[in-house]
């Protein structure tokens, strides 16, 4: 994982893209970190990533906790935002692919209307398994430099990883459900809840039937995991401050 910022991913992002250097970006949650250690695939297609980001507030509480300085968490969302004000300030265009047709639409309309200037070269919805190549070469014939997938994890992670080298974009990444969030669709946690890392208990509250068990299982699993490991530095701590 790279510890940086939000302000330090943006300005690495947008240096990459001035200098033509293809970035596969991640950003990893709780969850995301449990279902890689069982996942091959999944794990593959995190780690080959050139930038992963940490997201879930879980996974910056964890990295403290076992002495890692993470300065803060850089959530898909808000990054997502972020980058689309840098596409419209320097003329990237970018491409939407995920979520219904109506939402992806409404989500790159919003978009542009939040950002002037900005140019979407193109948008598709995110049910078309039955044939990946003819949108692969749909995006890659779309001119975009910077490609948004919001679609359910491990699909979306999997699919970059897939067509990497065919997308024909600059950078691409995986946002989850921004363009549901975009579009009006689904709304954020507030910001007092954001801070206290309870976003995840808004997402269960909204959609308490898709994600409960979810988060019940790979928190106790995330948490289970960190004892281990804090319990393993200590011995280790010790081992190398009382032994020989």
């Amino acid at each position: 994982m790279d510890i940086i910022s939000m302000k330090e991913t943006v300005e690495m992002i947008s240096g990459r893209l001035e200098n033509r250097c293809f970035t596969q970006h991640v950003a990893v949650n709780v969850a995301k970190v449990i279902n890689s250690r069982s996942d091959e695939k999944l794990e593959r297609s995190v780690s080959q990533c050139d930038l992963i980001n940490i997201d879930g507030m879980g996974v910056v509480w964890g990295a403290r906790l076992l002495g890692y300085a993470v300065p803060e968490r850089v959530a898909g969302v808000d990054l997502f935002h972020e980058l689309l004000a840098m596409s419209a300030e320097k003329e990237f265009p970018v491409y939407f692919l995920g979520a219904t047709s109506d939402v992806v639409e409404r989500a790159a309309a919003l978009s542009v209307e939040a950002h002037p200037g900005l140019k979407v070269a193109g948008f598709h919805h995110g049910y078309f398994w039955n044939d990946e190549e003819a949108v692969v070469e749909k995006i890659r014939q779309s001119g975009a430099r910077l490609l948004f997938v919001a679609i359910t994890s491990p699909l979306k992670e999997n699919f970059i990883n897939r067509w990497r080298q065919r997308l024909g974009v600059d950078f691409v990444m995986g946002v989850g459900g921004t363009f549901d969030v975009v579009a009006g669709k689904v709304r954020r946690a507030p910001d007092w809840m954001q801070n206290l890392g309870l976003e995840w208990l808004y997402r269960v509250i909204q959609e308490p039937r898709r994600m409960w068990r979810r988060y019940l299982v790979t928190n106790s699993a995330f948490a289970w995991l960190l004892i281990q490991e804090r319990f393993r530095c200590a011995f280790s701590s010790e081992e190398f401050g009382f032994g020989d």
